[in-house]
Parts: C-alpha cells; sequence; structure tokens
C-alpha cells in the first residue's frame, strides 16, 4: 500500500514538473506577424528545455487601448508595447508591476526597435520625399490616432521633432503639426485599422507607420503597388516588454513568462525579429540584416520631449496640445 501511495505521490509530482501551461500577451497592432513565428519558436525552446509544453495566445489592438484593457482587468501574463508609457500605466494605475520595470532586462527592457517612414503608391506620384511635403495643399496623410495608438503617437511627434532638428522652434513645430493633421482625411484607432484604409480602402496618398509595418505591406502585396521613403530624419520607436507581475504571480506562471522574455533577446528571437523588419539589438544579428535597415538619423523621445510620461501630459493627455490641434482642424 505504502508503494502505491509513494508511486501515485511520484506520478503526481512528474505531472506538475512538466504540467501544460499558457501564457497570455498582449500586444499592439502590427506585432501580428511577428508573434505567429515568434511564439512557436519559444514553444520549441520551451518545450526541449524543460519537457513542458506551453501555449501562448495573443491579443492585439491599439496600444493605449491594450494597456488600459490590463489595467481594468484583461490577465496578460505579459505586455508587450510600443512605448514605455503603455507599460508604465500598469504601475501607475494598476500597481501591477513595480514602477522600475524596465531594468529588470537589457536596453530598458526594449528588445527591438523601430522608426516611422512613409509608405506611398508606386512611382511616388505626388512627389512625398520629406516631412515639408506632408502639409502641402492636396495631399492626403493617413496615420492612426495618437490618442489611442503608440504608432499614432510616434508619427506626431516624429513631425513635431524633425521640425525643431531642422532648427525650428515649439512654434513653428506647432503650427506644421497642425498643418498636416488637416490634411489627415480619417483617424483610425490602431496602425492595422490605417493600413487598411491606406491599403484596402484606397485612402491617402501616404502612409505614416512603422518601418516594420510598411515592408510587410510591400512583402504580402508585391512591390508593385507602393514604395517606401525614408525621411530626413525620424524618431527611435522603441518596443519594450514586461511580466505583468500581479498575474504570472496568481497563474504561477513567472517562470515560463519571464523565459518567454529573455527569448526576445536570444539569437533566434532576435533573428525571428529582424526577418520581420524590426530592428534588433543584436549588432551580430543587424549585422547580417544591414541590407534590410538603411541608416537613419534618429533622435529619441527623451532627447526631443524630455520622456514619454512628459510627452503624455503634454501633447496627448485630455485637453492637450494634440486635442488642441485636432479641436480646431
Amino acid at each position: 500500500m505504502l508503494k502505491r501511495i509513494l508511486a501515485i505521490s511520484l506520478l503526481a509530482a512528474s505531472s506538475l514538473v512538466h504540467a501544460d501551461s499558457s501564457l497570455l500577451n498582449v500586444s499592439y497592432d502590427v506585432t501580428r506577424e511577428f508573434y505567429k513565428d515568434f511564439n512557436p519558436a519559444f514553444a520549441k525552446y520551451w518545450k526541449q528545455k524543460t519537457g513542458e509544453s506551453v501555449t501562448i495566445n495573443q491579443s492585439h489592438g491599439g496600444s493605449s487601448k491594450q494597456a488600459r484593457a490590463v489595467v481594468d482587468g484583461l490577465q496578460a501574463d505579459i505586455i508587450s508595447m510600443n512605448q514605455s508609457n503603455d507599460i508604465d500605466i500598469l504601475a501607475e494605475r494598476g500597481k501591477l508591476i513595480p514602477a522600475d520595470w524596465q531594468k529588470r532586462l537589457p536596453n530598458e527592457s526594449a528588445p527591438t526597435t523601430s522608426t516611422t517612414v512613409f509608405l506611398v503608391r508606386k512611382g511616388n506620384p505626388k512627389q512625398i520625399k520629406d516631412w515639408a511635403d506632408l502639409v502641402k495643399p492636396g495631399i492626403n496623410v493617413v496615420v492612426p490616432n495618437p490618442k489611442t495608438s503608440g504608432n499614432g503617437r510616434y508619427s506626431y511627434l516624429a513631425a513635431w521633432g524633425a521640425v525643431l532638428k531642422k532648427g525650428g522652434d515649439e512654434a513653428k513645430a506647432r503650427d506644421f503639426v497642425t498643418r498636416l493633421f488637416k490634411n489627415v482625411p480619417v483617424l483610425d484607432t490602431g496602425g492595422r485599422g490605417a493600413t487598411t484604409t491606406f491599403v484596402q480602402r484606397g485612402i491617402g496618398d501616404v502612409l505614416l507607420t512603422f518601418e516594420n509595418e510598411v515592408f510587410l505591406i510591400k512583402k504580402e502585396l508585391g512591390n508593385d503597388q507602393f514604395d517606401v521613403v525614408y525621411p530626413s530624419t525620424s524618431i527611435l520607436a522603441e518596443n519594450p516588454i514586461s511580466l505583468v507581475d500581479k498575474v504570472v504571480d496568481k497563474r504561477k506562471t513567472r517562470q515560463v513568462a519571464q523565459a518567454y522574455l529573455e527569448f526576445h533577446y536570444s539569437e533566434e528571437g532576435q533573428e525571428i525579429a529582424a526577418q520581420h523588419y524590426l530592428r534588433p539589438r543584436s549588432t551580430a544579428v543587424l549585422t547580417n540584416h544591414k541590407a534590410d535597415f538603411k541608416p537613419l538619423e534618429l533622435f529619441t523621445v527623451d532627447e526631443v520631449f524630455g520622456g514619454w510620461q512628459k510627452a503624455q501630459k503634454t501633447h496627448f493627455a485630455d485637453g492637450g496640445v494634440f486635442d488642441q490641434i485636432y479641436s480646431n482642424k
């Protein structure tokens, strides 16, 4: 009888060690294709390392909307955004993560970067070459809503910062961005919605979006419909990731969730990112893909705007500069 009890106990312990688990990664709009490749690669790695099967579920949408959903109770083990501000609110409003979450992984917990570029129709019929062309009469610009989309916020700040980088002051930057948004016919809530508006609905002369998004569009639809235009200067878009501590501790998924985050920094994870036109942090992987990533003068949100929290409060909070600009459109 004792032997039988011991055998059952050992079997139970073994099943706990090799128990299947699941993770929910709440992410922003334009990472769908990346995670379709990344998640199976991680699941294979985890199975080989631990013998445990893991299922990774995804949720995608406008970054700010996604972050608010987590604060409001969506049980995300992982959050992967395109700006730190949308993860900071998990600490500030939900007390779900520590305030110093960015210190837990290299590069301030951002394993990849991107930047804002222009996608134009084949042959660039409106001859759009730089930021100044976006405010010309008759140019329709498609950009996601900066209130709900990190993609849209980066586009807005890239336009503002480009004026400052060319020697303009804050008044000139505000005037330029005001004129730019007068040329915006529709504001979609997220980057993928803006892509649909431009690509499938045929609205607009130019789409402002992340570099990885424009290359995925060209890859999917071919090179005969669109061209990519790199402006003279643009913004560095960093893509941070974090555990959601209260959730992983409640669900007892911290170990596998931490491994999932760290896999983003592995050579395999960085290679998958590069294949999806996300700029890797790994020097070796970036060197192998240097033909895919044009050198570009980039400025950071910290450098030009004093950090994301200040930029959010000044430009995108209710009643902020964007509201003032757009209400007078």
